[in-house]
């Protein structure tokens, strides 16, 4: 299987992530939806990272999606089974991916948009979001912390790789001191093998 996309993208990267630790080896292909517009037509006419292309020409989309496609094959999971443990898990994989969003999105407005026509308080509502969906986080992990072992589970992948590329790309926008039990989280996620062995290209 094929996984198209660029690791800077945190849905390309919670995908390379989280099939490493299901034990599927996937074979990643960095086509950037940007500068190989055409090259990814080709492979998805949506053009949609990450992008999984199956063994027998079958395509998916959406990183949660292809995840529990891959779950499906490994025939284990990296949620809890426990309905009280899955709902946590459930918020803080929304929550992070929120934040995913609204580092897009915030991006996207200032270095694709020409600063003319930048609607300022649009930047203004989407900043706030992104703020709120780190401090819920920030609060989650104060009431329960993940778990540090090599297990790492989908709600810590999907945590970490949303502040490590919110830190890439709107760096001003969020910081250490702010959300201390997130960034400290991130530090030792992005010291397992199965992060720095998907590093964010």
């Amino acid at each position: 299987m094929k996984l198209i996309g660029m690791l800077d993208s945190p849905y390309v990267r919670r995908v390379a992530i989280s099939a490493k630790r299901l034990g599927i080896d996937l074979d990643h292909q960095s086509v950037s939806v940007f500068r190989h517009f055409d090259q990814f037509e080709q492979i998805n006419p949506v053009v949609k990272a990450p992008t999984l292309v199956l063994d027998n020409g079958e395509v998916l989309i959406d990183s949660t999606l292809i995840i529990d496609y891959l779950e499906a094959l490994a025939g284990k999971s990296l949620m809890p089974g426990e309905l009280d443990q899955r709902l946590r898990s459930l918020r803080l994989i929304g929550l992070a991916l929120a934040a995913c969003e609204k580092s897009v999105q915030l991006y996207y407005e200032r270095n694709l948009r020409p600063a003319d026509i930048q609607f300022e308080p649009w930047v203004q509502r989407v900043e706030g979001q992104l703020a709120a969906a780190y401090s819920a986080l920030e609060r989650e992990l104060e009431k329960q912390p993940l778990k540090v072992d090599e297990a790492i589970d989908q709600d810590g992948i999907t945590l970490a790789v949303a502040w490590s590329f919110t830190n890439l790309v709107v760096p001003d926008q969020v910081n250490a001191q702010q959300f201390p039990r997130i960034s400290a989280f991130t530090a030792y996620a992005e010291g397992l093998e199965v992060f720095k062995s998907t590093p964010i290209e």
